[in-house]
């Protein structure tokens, strides 16, 4: 069974005309999936029941309730959907994290089962990866979010590379701003990467969203270690192409670096990162560290974080430190579809 969420008006539109349907339908359709969250062809009232049988015999909306919830006494949600993607013909699953503050509600969405980049401080590194998500599997996680009224702000930074599925997490991001969809300004959209260069080369000259880059050590001998993709695709060639876009308007570009203790906390950490972030209009995110288990990275403390952003900002790198939400629940990535796929699949899980 084909699923339509995902699909753009163009391919609606060739849809309804190899099912003999009036052309006005694709725009009904589109309508009723990417502005009223329409999960039936039921619901789609102003089609007509023959249209809607037809549909019915070949496709299905593509929408799929959350399987589980744990819920944080911040009002932070983590959720776990199921996805397209199998293995071994094993269901798995991917988290989607709503994020409340004040008036600003944002989601944190997956792009990946599993990730091959393998970070050390990373939950979902250690899972392996086990398939791409499609646009669907990406756009179900805020359709069927049930706080989908409140979404102010979007980010790509829950569970895979975005840049590994680069041609869904675009799709996604179209359809978010389509005017036929949320019509969106893509500001509201922020997209992570840990730096492989092509896929970031790419998506800074199709798309407009905002870019972070997960940089946690500022010497790629270290980071290296930490993050395996260094080896791959080097830090210094990524800050060689960054440099060449124009980040004063419109696009924000912001560094993500979780601090550890003992690892990239220290005086040469920071005076490393502001000789490579130099005269980049960029922003520094300081991201306090989830303990996993067995695992030999530890939180900084709390003055070394303070101390951290206030000499980032004093040396004129603008620095803020993350607040920690959901930490009461499954709240580093991929604690949460770790247990469910070990519940599901105990013998199959990567120690």
């Amino acid at each position: 069974m084909q699923v339509l969420l995902g699909k753009n008006i163009d391919e609606l539109k060739a849809i309804v005309k190899e099912l003999g349907l009036p052309a006005f339908a694709a725009k009904q359709l589109a309508q009723w999936i990417y502005q009223r969250g329409a999960s039936s062809f039921d619901e789609m009232t102003n089609l007509s029941k023959a249209a809607r049988e037809k549909l019915k015999e070949t496709y299905s909306v593509g929408r799929s309730e959350a399987l589980d919830v744990q819920r944080s006494v911040d009002g932070t949600a983590k959720y776990l959907f199921p996805v397209s993607a199998t293995r071994d013909g094993e269901p798995q699953f991917v988290e989607t994290v709503f994020i409340p503050d004040g008036e600003r509600a944002t989601v944190c969405v997956s792009c990946q089962v599993g990730c091959k980049m393998r970070c050390a401080f990373c939950m979902t590194g250690r899972q392996g990866f086990h398939g791409q998500l499609t646009a669907a599997d990406i756009l179900n996680q805020l359709y069927s979010l049930p706080e989908r009224e409140r979404i102010t702000n979007v980010v790509f930074m829950g569970q895979g590379e975005p840049m590994d599925n680069l041609d869904n997490v675009l799709r996604a991001t179209q359809m978010l701003c389509a005017d036929y969809g949320w019509a969106w300004s893509p500001k509201r959209i922020t997209v992570s990467t840990v730096g492989l260069k092509k896929g970031v080369e790419r998506f800074l000259n199709e798309s407009q969203c905002h870019l972070a880059v997960s940089l946690h050590n500022p010497f790629p001998d270290e980071r290296s270690e930490m993050m395996p993709a260094e080896k791959a695709w080097s830090l210094t060639d990524l800050m060689q192409l960054l440099r060449q876009y124009d980040w004063t308007h419109q696009r924000r570009l912001s560094f993500e670096y979780t601090v550890m203790h003992g690892h990239n906390d220290s005086p040469r950490h920071v005076r490393e990162l502001c000789r490579l972030l130099n005269r980049l209009e960029c922003r520094v995110n300081l991201i306090r560290c989830h303990e996993l288990p067995d695992s030999p990275f530890q939180p900084a403390s709390e003055s070394t974080m303070e101390w951290m952003r206030d000499e980032l900002n004093r040396r004129g790198i603008t620095c803020t430190i993350r607040a920690s939400r959901g930490q009461d629940i499954f709240a580093a990535c991929g604690l949460l579809s770790t247990a469910k796929q070990s519940e599901e699949n105990p013998s199959g899980m990567q120690k």
